[in-house]
């Protein structure tokens, strides 16, 4: 029988423990001040690119780790660090996703690196597919791409928002509307590459949370990529569309993934680890300042009504963690995700981060709610998990719809 384990290797340990390093040394010194500034961190992502952490070879590696651990665990160590540093750390990785998840072999080896760059001269990317009326309802996007047949070149037209890193990304990569009669079906995703003209960065937007990572708006005005740059090439494409159009017209009901659905699935747990990363640095500034904030003569900690609390943290950190490392391994052993395992990581960890974070300000008490201490800030950066890359309310349709096999609304 094959032997069972739990246990990190070695090496994945020593990798972790090189991220928590980074984490506790680069990007916590940091954290207030770009916090306040709301402003990209290069300083802290060259840094990053310099010690190997933001560079594809060291994603790469993580990504073909053959538990599927790799990924889950830098992501939880980074973002015990700081969610928005980490995140502008780590925002590159969901456009490389798409190029991964839809891209040829040759889009792959040709994009990927330029959205890193080098470390002495480090870009972004940015991953574009929300709008300002198609969120959730990916099904309602207006971004258009045409095929000019004789340029061999797609013209995109629309507004994208909500983009980490748009406007100021190396690489963009956008998800358009090719067919639409045939709905999220007549999707698929394009590469623009570096100064292509027609992109620009609209509105940047002031966050309640991840203040460092930068959000913004991305407009297209006749925006041309040639057509090697349409992610799978155009005789996918076309294959793809003509089955489609036979479902529909046969009455069928096919299930054909789009290019963003195809990149949030195999992100999902990724952002449930940066949950657990966030909701752990906030227990364990709570568990510290319990043991040695006094009151009444004894420590907090020594109340039941503050230890009870801890130990349901813990709890709950723990339990999401396990779902996380079970979807992860499923993803890497080519398990199929029959009860929706991956939205199940992502809806847990992200509901028990909002809720962690906010027992630990208020074991902070009146310390909690200042801005001397991290829990304040954690707190704030939580709220975003249940609302990227699907909403805590489309992760429970995507496990409802997928247990019961029916078309809930």
């Amino acid at each position: 029988m094959a032997e069972f384990t739990m246990e990190l290797s070695d090496e994945q340990k020593q990798v972790r423990d090189w991220i928590h390093g980074f984490a506790a040394d680069v990007i916590r010194p940091a954290a207030a001040e770009w916090d306040e500034r709301e402003e990209t961190p290069w300083p802290v992502i060259q840094e990053a690119a310099k010690v190997g952490i933001y560079s594809l070879d060291f994603y790469a590696q993580q990504f073909f780790d053959p538990t599927g651990l790799g990924i889950p665990m830098a992501m939880e160590e980074l973002f015990w660090g700081d969610a928005g540093i980490a995140l502008s750390i780590v925002g590159t990785g969901l456009a490389a996703i798409g190029v991964l998840a839809n891209g040829t072999e040759e889009q792959i080896g040709t994009w990927i690196p330029q959205m890193y760059g080098t470390p002495d001269d480090v870009k972004v990317a940015a991953f574009c597919s929300s709008e300002p009326d198609a969120g959730s309802d990916v099904g309602a996007m207006r971004t258009r791409a045409v095929y000019d047949e004789a340029k061999d070149e797609w013209v995109l037209n629309g507004t994208k928002t909500w983009a980490t890193n748009g406007g100021i990304a190396n690489v963009h990569i956008v998800v358009a509307v090719v067919d639409p009669g045939l709905g999220t079906k007549g999707h698929a995703s394009f590469i623009v590459p570096p100064n292509t003209p027609g992109l620009s960065q609209g509105q940047k937007f002031k966050k309640h949370g991840i203040r460092a990572s930068h959000t913004a708006e991305v407009v297209l005005e006749d925006v041309r990529v040639p057509g090697s740059c349409l992610l799978g090439g155009k005789d996918k494409l076309d294959e793809r569309l003509a089955r489609a159009r036979e479902k529909a017209k046969a009455g069928g009901g096919e299930r054909v993934k789009n290019a963003a659905m195809a990149t949030f699935e195999a992100s999902r747990p990724a952002v449930g680890a940066m949950a657990v990363g966030t909701a752990r640095a906030a227990y364990e500034v709570a568990l510290d300042y319990a043991r040695t904030r006094t009151q009444f003569g004894r420590p907090i900690i020594d109340n039941q009504g503050v230890a009870f609390q801890l130990a349901d943290m813990r709890t709950q950190i723990d339990a999401a963690r396990l779902l996380v490392w079970r979807a992860s391994w499923m993803a890497v052993a080519g398990k199929p995700f029959t009860s929706a395992e991956g939205s199940m990581s992502k809806l847990f960890a992200s509901e028990v981060a909002k809720k962690v974070t906010a027992q630990a300000v208020q074991i902070l008490g009146g310390n909690g709610f200042t801005r001397e201490y991290p829990v304040e800030r954690m707190h704030r950066d939580a709220a975003i998990y249940t609302i990227f890359e699907g909403t805590s309310e489309i992760q429970r349709l995507v496990i409802a719809r997928t247990l019961s096999g029916m078309p809930i609304r």
